[in-house]
């Protein structure tokens, strides 16, 4: 009964959890699903995997349906023995995004929980971060990893603090299996930006444990860390090695070229340029819808309605009330520093409060941890606005540089400012009445003060957007009075928000007095305070993620529809490459249909996006032959998409006479300018040490041929006729690390030759060669992922053991 007695208010707050999650997302009880943009832009990369897994259940590890080829690793791929993922699908049964939404609850209880907090308490405060509003709308737009890492992280927190406070079991056990789900997640960036706070965490706690000279307690807590780390790590190890081997190859990693498309020197060899970095940089004011939602317009679309000034500008310039209504539901009222935001970080005005009490409440030291964390994440997220901090971190904090949109480091600030928020609440209820008065008094002094000041600055902002000299000029002769109206509207809402935080704060501070007077019970108080947070949060998320985002299952498997194009090119039986110009190489639709040119992916093949920007870009064709672009797909002047035929396309593969060799990649790529591909062949000797060993010359003559006869995407069998020794481009993407080459079964050497593509040097007579994918990386990842899973449930089992026998020995 005892043990009853203690589970039970735990398993009603996840029934509450439960509840709360399929309310919020009601649809997916009715068997809908969330339309995600980048979900769509996944589906179309993923179909041929998908469907080849189906289909054989085999894993193929290998597409050709995006970039002309790549891996599966960031794809989606499924790996043998990967029992982490088993756990983590126990958390994830709800249907999507519930299931992201529950874990968000779910794990910040955790971290409540685990700093002594009792479920109620906890249970608000998983509420306050779940609902924060930049969580609701990554699930809106699709960020699923991102979501997914993101739930993980108080777990994560949570086991560590566990650890650093003694609890070396339960802290332990907490800490490997939270951090083997937290890298499961396959999200490196929010990953990262966690082990950034977890480096304040341990700069606290070591400092803690110096000044109190207990060096066996931190020599302990170290020692748990490092055993979960490699284990976490080793859990995972089959991802984290592909990932590790492919982000060499992709716009991750490092750049071989000196110089940039237009011909000047590049000035890193970082892939990822400072400009791409930093472009999602938060304004320092713009930071403030923190505390107001819509302090800088809110979002690019935003939905305005019918007493909006933009609603009036339509009429007046003729549109129906139905065309005006239309309009102004798609209002461009963001005018912060940012390119586009689909919605406010907003972590709610009321638990903004509650932070700030906190300062004046919590007299336990770890409170700084919070305040640290916050802190950093906050000057970070202004990338390029603070570049002193910002240049710093890139230039001199290991894989900083690895990652772009700085501003999503906030999500540190979302976690630390709501966990510090419940803190203060819990230590508030502690306080003498005295302690209580003061921290009320500074706290609304603080916060209001805030707001009145923001109030009393309007009149000296301009409200003006990024975009605004855009619409000036988008719109001719209206463009002045479409500006004018949209600047009316951003300061009704700047105004209307401010006072609707006003209000929130106002009233979460009077149930504190309430609570100072004796007039409300803590209990009464908790409750009510937790109303408040999440209806405040809540009516912001149902602005931007709400029943109208959610589609039939069916629109989200099958999200693009055949055009008469894709039909026309979906008849020709020949294995083949399409290119879309319409989103060239940052579209995802043309490969749900055909082996595509282009894709959607945060991790590009670096080599095929170089190519798109120094050659295709220039309207070298001869690339396209060399690709295997048979079919371009262009609009008409009607808008329709219309299939052009490349008559030049070189095939799957073809024998060439010479082989041009150049020093480096700078020479190569310059080299495919004036490439003849038919005839030449182009060979990097930095690329490929062996190619001392081929002939400069080959005869070719018009009987030879080679001839792709068995396709999958990880296996390609040709057939070869030649009367003589030569040399053969296949137009497939080069990648060195487990594709095989064999001629009648003979393991030969693959080339890497125009810069992106694969050779071989072929025997005279007839052959069958075949190419094969066969990464080493999973064999050896899946071993190691399969021992470190088995070592982590025997050391779990044991020390389970090891504290039920203790406590056994101490009844």
């Amino acid at each position: 009964m005892d043990i009853l007695k203690k589970i039970l208010p735990h398993l009603l707050v996840i029934l509450g959890f439960i509840t709360i999650s399929l309310l919020y997302f009601s649809p997916v009880l009715s068997g809908k699903t969330i339309y995600q943009s980048d979900i769509v832009q996944y589906t179309g990369m993923a179909k041929e995997q998908i469907e080849f897994r189906k289909q054989t259940g085999e894993e193929p590890y290998w597409t050709n349906s995006a970039f002309g080829g790549m891996p599966t690793y960031q794809l989606g791929a499924k790996y043998p023995n990967n029992f982490i993922k088993d756990i983590d699908s126990i958390f994830r049964t709800l249907p999507r995004p519930a299931d992201y939404l529950f874990l968000y609850f779910f794990g910040f209880y955790t971290l409540l929980i685990s700093l002594g907090l009792r479920p109620l308490r906890s249970f608000i405060g998983a509420l306050a971060f779940g609902f924060s509003t930049y969580l609701i709308i990554i699930l809106g737009v699709g960020h699923n990893a991102k979501a997914h890492a993101i739930a993980y992280m108080p777990m994560v927190l949570a086991g560590v603090m566990l650890v650093f406070r003694k609890k070396w079991i339960v802290g332990g056990i907490l800490t490997v299996f939270a951090a083997a789900l937290e890298i499961s997640a396959n999200h490196f960036q929010m990953t990262y930006y966690l082990l950034l706070l977890l480096l304040v965490v341990t700069a606290y706690y070591t400092v803690y444990y110096i000044k109190n000279k207990d060096y066996k307690s931190l020599a302990t807590a170290f020692g748990i860390f490092v055993i979960a780390a490699i284990l976490s790590i080793g859990a995972n190890a089959t991802n984290l090695l592909a990932t590790s081997e492919y982000t060499k190859f992709s716009t991750r990693g490092k750049n071989e070229l000196t110089f940039n498309p237009d011909g000047s020197k590049a000035n890193s060899s970082n892939a990822l340029s400072y400009d791409y970095i930093t472009e999602y940089s938060y304004g320092k004011f713009e930071s403030l819808n923190l505390l107001v939602p819509r302090l800088t317009g809110g979002a690019n679309n935003e939905k305005l309605g019918e007493d909006s000034s933009l609603f009036k500008f339509a009429q007046t310039i003729g549109a129906s009330p139905l065309e005006a209504k239309q309009f102004a539901d798609q209002a461009p009222t963001y005018w912060g520093d940012q390119p586009i935001v689909a919605a406010p970080a907003y972590i709610g005005a009321v638990v903004f409060f509650l932070f700030v009490l906190a300062f004046f409440t919590e007299k336990r030291k770890f409170k700084y941890i919070f305040i640290a964390g916050a802190l950093l994440s906050l000057l970070l997220s202004w990338g390029k606005n603070f570049s002193l901090l910002t240049d710093f971190f890139i230039d001199y904090v290991p894989l900083y540089d690895k990652f772009r949109a700085v501003s999503s480091i906030q999500v540190i600030l979302e976690l630390c400012v709501p966990a510090l928020a419940i803190l203060g609440l819990y230590s508030f209820s502690k306080g003498s009445k005295q302690e209580q008065l003061n921290a009320l008094k500074y706290s609304l002094g603080i916060v209001l003060g805030l707001l009145i000041a923001l109030f009393f600055i309007k009149g000296t902002l301009n409200f003006s957007g990024l975009n605004d000299s855009y619409y000036r000029q988008a719109y001719g002769d209206y463009g002045m009075s479409f500006v004018k109206a949209l600047i009316e509207d951003r300061k009704a809402m700047y105004s209307a928000d401010l006072i609707r935080s006003f209000v929130f704060v106002l009233l979460a501070g009077g149930v504190l007095y309430g609570v100072y007077k004796e007039k409300i019970a803590t209990q009464y108080s908790l409750i009510i305070l937790g109303l408040l947070m999440t209806t405040d949060l809540v009516l912001v998320d149902k602005k931007y993620v709400n029943d109208t985002n959610f589609v039939p299952k069916i629109q989200m498997e099958k999200p693009f529809s055949p055009t008469q194009a894709d039909k026309a090119i979906l008849s020709d039986p020949e294995h083949f490459r399409v290119f879309e110009m319409q989103g060239g190489f940052n579209s995802a639709r043309a490969s749900f249909f055909h082996n595509s040119l282009g894709g959607y992916h945060a991790a590009k093949p670096r080599r095929m996006q170089q190519l798109m920007d120094y050659q295709i870009n220039q309207n070298n064709m001869e690339v396209l032959n060399m690709l295997n672009v048979k079919y371009i797909i262009q609009k008409d002047e009607q808008g329709n998409d219309i299939p052009l035929v490349n008559p030049e396309v070189n095939g799957n593969a073809w024998f060439v006479s010479s082989l041009a060799t150049v020093p480096n990649a700078d020479e190569e790529m310059k080299a495919l300018s004036t490439l003849k591909s038919k005839e030449q062949a182009i060979i990097n000797n930095t690329d490929n040490p062996l190619a001392t060993a081929l002939r400069a010359n080959y005869t070719t003559d018009s009987l030879s041929s080679i001839t792709l006869v068995n396709y999958a995407p990880n296996k390609l069998v040709y057939t070869s006729k030649n009367s003589n020794d030569g040399f053969a481009v296949f137009s497939e993407i080069y990648y060195p690390k487990g594709w095989k080459a064999r001629i009648n079964d003979k393991e030969v050497e693959i080339f890497n030759v125009d810069y992106v593509l694969r050779g071989i040097e072929i025997p005279k007579g007839e052959h069958t060669i075949s190419f094969t994918f066969e990464p080493e990386v999973i064999k050896k990842g899946s071993i190691i992922s399969l021992i470190s899973f088995i070592i982590i449930i025997l050391l779990t089992i044991i020390a389970i053991g090891y504290t039920c026998k203790k406590d056994c020995n101490k009844k």
